[in-house]
């Protein structure tokens, strides 16, 4: 029997809370060592670590942002030398976004200080744990991109 859908509207506001939460969790570790940053450069530089030389657009489904937003901070990364946008040659409107040396080597500094939040967030709550919720939520996606 259905609820008038109260329980997808919890599920939906426990997702948003854990997502706030994990997104203060990262930047207080790195205020702790003295790093200030965004979280949407964060996003940016950890894509671009795997997929160098994507397209705009693809960076902003990877990082779940606006193409608007993306371009403003983008804009920003690359004044401030992290990032650096080329044409693509198959289709020259197109932007390729890569890293810069100076990008790879913030990024480079930054890892090992999100690699050992994670860790320690893994320990306290358990890598079946996280499993489980991650398939969960896989699950939850796929229901709700085909309604």
């Amino acid at each position: 029997m259905t609820n008038g859908g109260t329980d997808l509207r919890h599920l939906q506001l426990q997702i948003v809370r854990v997502r706030i939460a994990f997104r203060e969790c990262v930047l207080r570790t790195l205020r702790h060592h003295g790093v200030r940053t965004t979280y949407e450069v964060l996003q940016v530089l950890s894509t671009l670590s795997t997929e160098e030389g994507i397209p705009q657009q693809m960076l902003a489904e990877r990082t779940a942002k606006g193409k608007a937003c993306l371009s403003s901070l983008l804009n920003h990364m690359q004044l401030d030398g992290y990032i650096e946008r080329r044409p693509d040659p198959s289709d020259r409107r197109n932007k390729l976004v890569y890293l810069t040396p100076a990008g790879r080597a913030y990024w480079g500094r930054l890892r090992p200080l999100l690699d050992d939040a994670y860790a320690q967030a893994e320990k306290v709550l358990g890598v079946g744990e996280i499993r489980r919720l991650a398939s969960g939520l896989e699950e939850v996606y796929e229901v709700l991109e085909r309604i």
